[in-house]
């Protein structure tokens, strides 16, 4: 006999069939709702449709002290620092599980090898070029820049001094804080360092100034040579160039006009009268470096022979030219004083002891920058105020003789 089902509804066995036909129901993904479709009515019978799932734990942090020592080291900036840093970041991820044992590690390896390239510069000598090169780069010293020979220009900073990294140029009529009377390039190389580099531009620069400002009587007392020369950083880029000018003495003050003098400005008279002059100029640089004549007679009696020899050569190239009608009196007349002025010369040379040579020099001075050498000038249209000399020097160099009798 058939045993008649239970009374009651019956739990269904896996999914309930759904006569074809029928809407098929969804199943449900946990937090989402049933699509917009009618969903079937709950049944007294089954089981829920899908399940929960647990909740999700957030990752340990990572550990800051870790990202400090491997930032650190990568930078190789404050090694030291980036190594303690590191090595207290794996204490704390050990203690409180973070994250970041890899970086600290990494900022461990880096920061030692900092401190070993960091200990070899201070032992080779590189860390001061390292920092020669980030103070010249901060500075914008490794730039290069170039201002022409016969250009005037004024310093941002208002002083020619310290670093430059570039300049205003100004038209030489007004006011200014320099005039560019030369340029030249240092050998190519290593750099030399800062002392040879000065060396060479104090040396050349000077020279150079004469062949500019041909006159020196036209030079103001207040006018001293300035220049810019390469920095190590800009030497790594290729700056090789050496920059002379003119300049206040005092750091304050300016120029006024330009310094020019030479065949570019000048006419053939008063090209050829500086030309000879410079003759005469050149000799007397090489004035002996003694502090009195007595302290090295034969020196300086060596120096006056080759001032005689100066002026025997100015006087003939004074009296070669074809001088302006306006002008021949006056040069020659000159030219004579000059004569006069080579007998004392030579008469120094030719002394037995201090005090005759002083007296030879002080009558020769007389003559070469006297009354003829400013008639001359003032029919040349040049300056007729001669150059003043330091007093101090000029008694010194002659042994306490009145100071006109010094050059």
């Amino acid at each position: 006999m058939a045993t008649p089902p239970p009374s009651g509804p019956q739990q269904p066995q896996g999914n309930p069939f759904v006569p074809p036909g029928e809407p098929q129901p969804y199943p449900r993904v946990p937090g989402q709702p049933y699509p917009s479709q009618a969903a079937p009515a709950p049944q007294p019978w089954g089981q829920a449709w899908g399940q929960g799932y647990p909740a999700l734990q957030p990752p340990p942090p990572v550990n800051g002290l870790a990202i400090a020592g491997l930032v650190l080291g990568v930078l190789c900036f404050l090694p030291g620092v980036g190594l303690l840093l590191g090595i207290v970041a794996l204490v704390q991820i050990r203690k409180k599980g973070e994250r970041g044992k890899g970086m600290a590690v990494a900022g461990i390896v880096l920061s030692t090898i900092g401190a070993l390239l960091m200990t070899l510069a201070f032992t080779t000598g590189g860390a001061r070029d390292a920092w020669d090169g980030f103070r010249d780069a901060a500075s914008g010293a490794g730039t290069t820049f170039s201002v022409e020979k016969g250009e005037c220009f004024d310093a941002p900073s208002g002083s020619l001094e310290g670093y430059a990294y570039d300049v205003d140029t100004v038209p030489c009529e007004g006011e200014h804080d320099a005039e560019v009377f030369a340029n030249f390039l240092m050998p190519a190389g290593d750099y030399p360092g800062d002392d040879a580099v000065t060396d060479v531009a104090d040396e050349r620069c000077y020279d150079l100034s004469e062949s500019y400002a041909m006159d020196s009587w036209a030079v103001p007392d207040d006018v001293d040579v300035y220049y810019f020369t390469p920095t190590r950083q800009s030497w790594r880029y290729g700056d090789r160039e050496i920059t002379c000018m003119f300049g206040n003495a005092d750091a304050e003050a300016s120029l006024t006009g330009s310094l020019r003098q030479d065949e570019t400005t000048l006419d053939p008279d008063q090209f050829t009268f500086l030309e000879a002059d410079a003759v005469l100029d050149e000799a007397f640089d090489d004035v002996p470096d003694t502090e009195y004549v007595e302290d090295d007679l034969p020196a300086h009696k060596e120096w006056a022979a080759q001032v005689a020899d100066a002026l025997d050569r100015q006087t003939a190239a004074l009296r070669v030219h074809d001088w302006e009608a306006g002008t021949e009196k006056a040069v020659t007349d000159y030219a004579k004083a000059l004569d006069d002025a080579r007998e004392e010369w030579q008469g120094a040379a030719d002394a037995s002891d201090a005090g005759t040579f002083s007296d030879h020099w002080d009558k020769a001075h007389r003559l070469t920058d006297g009354p003829k050498a400013v008639t001359a000038r003032e029919a040349l249209g040049l300056a007729t105020t001669p150059p003043t000399y330091d007093e101090e020097s000029a008694e010194e160099a002659g042994g306490g003789e009145e100071s006109d009798a010094q050059v």
